[in-house]
């Protein structure tokens, strides 16, 4: 298909942008021709709209992969690029960090990885804050092959993460990185989306003779041994070699720039049958926190159902811990006074009485806005690292457009400054955590810590889904509830052995006194306050802050 292009230079942060160049553009994909917006883009991406709309609803994701070095002190660094570039899913590789967890990283932004050694390898799969809750299932096969299956709005997406050894490696090692990928692919159920971002460390050239159906035209270079492993993966899994199917300047397809060198190592594919699903590819220059490789990111679109699913309702709690401070415990018991009609006796009816309780306390305490607290692990990321940043980032566009020795210097030496701010903001971020630990208000900071290291260490958040008899798996709510009522109805209808009961037990009556009232007020003073609170939503802190009144109220036992 021959098409006569307009100049458009994209901005990546709008999400919606087609890049095309001035010129005659021969495009082809694996399974016919591939649509290129010219003079009349507004129409065709009217119809095209029209036509998603009329068959279902879709998604759009921004998927990359990036080789980043090392992930020590570029945790918040990498989560602010990804932000500003409204990247959702990002595959990152030689991570170097030991350990099988997840942590969060800033901005909502969470990293799943895995790494044996500190010192080498290491991959990992960074998701955006509303993908987190839909992880089901985190597969860490070694330091080199990871993945992650999603389910967004009933499509399974799986997240491969790839990093093959370099040219120099044995090819022993080699053959076990493919035979680890071979493996995962085939653990994947045909019907499920699969986006593999990787660094294969291998070039699979310009041009596409005889492997048009896994790749395009427009890679870089010439084709090496470690690139045709890649194209011949590609064949065996049926994929497709996503970077080669976009014409672009040969800035925006070079991921690796090291000296004089340039070259194209780093890949996302994708199912050939799912091709058509990807409208964009290309490579993101101006970034500064990978010293030699680039980002390179492409835009998906699923076409998921309409399925209507139950709003997560954030919990909005009242403020009861106020009832510490001696004014809020008095101003309390004043309103309390006035809604019930001046009485200082509690009325007998309970129903009654927790309303009421309840509505002053919102009054009078306010509520929770139900959001979580600032994240610390990332609160030392202050302005001035923001700057210094950012001025490094300028700094790497620059060497890159003009590679003298001066702007080489200048980024060099930005790059160390960067490292003493972050430096400096931790260490004055967590000595004045450390000094308020040390205070009795502090500890509740700690609780709170340990929670959410607890909570970020967990791969899967929540059980959304389940499997049928057959493996498969469910996502409407429907199909969910009917499979757990057949398991349950299995479950409670087996019989089972019985035990002989023994006859003959003689029941013992006799009178049970009340409830005293210095009973409930050593029950009341035995009481921890900071507990969490009953299906009736009142806490201690209320009862020992009405007195007298509450042990009388209590005594009655009328509820």
């Amino acid at each position: 298909m021959r098409i006569v292009s307009t100049n458009f230079i994209p901005d990546w942060s709008r999400p919606g942008l087609t890049t095309t160049a001035i010129g005659v553009v021969d495009l082809q994909g694996a399974g016919g021709n591939w649509a290129t917006v010219g003079r009349r883009s507004r129409g065709g991406r009217r119809v095209r709209r029209q036509r998603e709309k009329r068959k279902g609803k879709s998604v759009g994701l921004r998927i990359g992969t990036l080789n980043v070095g090392t992930m020590t002190g570029k945790g918040r660094e990498l989560a602010d690029m990804m932000e500003r570039r409204k990247v959702d899913i990002l595959c990152v590789q030689e991570t170097r960090w030991k350990g099988s967890k997840a942590r969060s990283i800033g901005a909502g932004f969470k990293l799943f990885y895995y790494g044996v050694d500190s010192k080498r390898n290491g991959v990992g799969v960074v998701l955006k804050e509303e993908f987190v809750r839909n992880v089901l299932e985190v597969k860490r096969v070694s330091d080199r092959v990871m993945s992650l299956k999603l389910e967004i709005e009933g499509v399974m997406l799986n997240v491969v993460s790839g990093y093959a050894p370099q040219v120099g490696c044995e090819l022993e090692e080699k053959e076990r990185f493919w035979s680890e990928l071979d493996e995962v692919m085939e653990s994947i159920p045909t019907g499920e989306r699969v986006v593999i971002g990787a660094d294969f460390n291998g070039h699979v050239g310009k041009g596409n003779t005889g492997d048009e159906k896994v790749m395009g035209k427009f890679g870089v270079k010439e084709r090496n041994l470690e690139g045709q492993m890649v194209v011949d993966f590609a064949k065996r899994m049926d994929m497709a070699v996503v970077n080669t199917y976009f014409q672009k300047r040969e800035e925006h397809r070079v991921t690796y720039k090291s000296g004089g060198r340039r070259t194209q190592v780093d890949y996302i594919l994708c199912r050939r049958g799912n091709l058509k699903e990807i409208s964009d590819c290309k490579v993101v220059v101006g970034e500064s926190v990978a010293r030699q490789h680039r980002m390179v990111v492409c835009r998906m679109t699923l076409m998921v159902c309409k399925t209507k699913r139950s709003k997560i309702e954030i919990e909005k709690k009242t403020k009861w811990w106020k009832l510490k401070k001696e004014e809020c415990c008095e101003e309390f018991r004043q309103k309390l006074r006035q809604a019930l009609g001046g009485q200082v006796v509690l009325p007998d009816d309970w129903e009654t009485t927790a309303e009421v309780i309840r509505e002053t306390g919102r009054k009078v305490l306010g509520v929770s806005s139900g959001r979580r607290k600032e994240d610390k692990e990332t609160w030392w990321w202050n302005e001035e690292v923001q700057d210094s940043i950012q001025r490094k980032r300028l700094a790497k566009k620059k060497w890159d457009m003009d590679r003298t020795e001066e702007n080489r210097q200048e980024y060099k030496e930005l790059q160390r400054r960067v490292k003493r701010e972050v430096s400096k903001a931790k260490q004055k971020a967590y000595d004045e955590l450390y000094t308020r630990l040390d205070t009795r208000e502090g500890e509740k900071d700690l609780y709170r810590l340990a929670r959410q290291r607890d909570r970020d260490g967990k791969d899967v958040q929540q059980v959304r889904v389940i499997k049928d008899r057959d493996g498969r798996v469910l996502t409407s709510e429907e199909s969910v509830q009917r499979r757990w009522k057949e398991y349950f109805e299995e479950l409670m209808n087996e019989e089972n052995e019985r035990e002989n009961r023994v006859e003959g037990v003689n029941s013992v009556e006799q009178k049970v006194d009340k409830i005293r009232k210095d009973e409930v007020r050593k029950a009341l003073k035995r009481m921890k306050s900071g507990k969490a609170v009953g299906p009736d939503d009142i806490p201690v802190e209320v009862w020992k802050c009405l007195g007298e009144a509450a042990v009388v109220f209590l005594a009655r036992g009328i509820f």
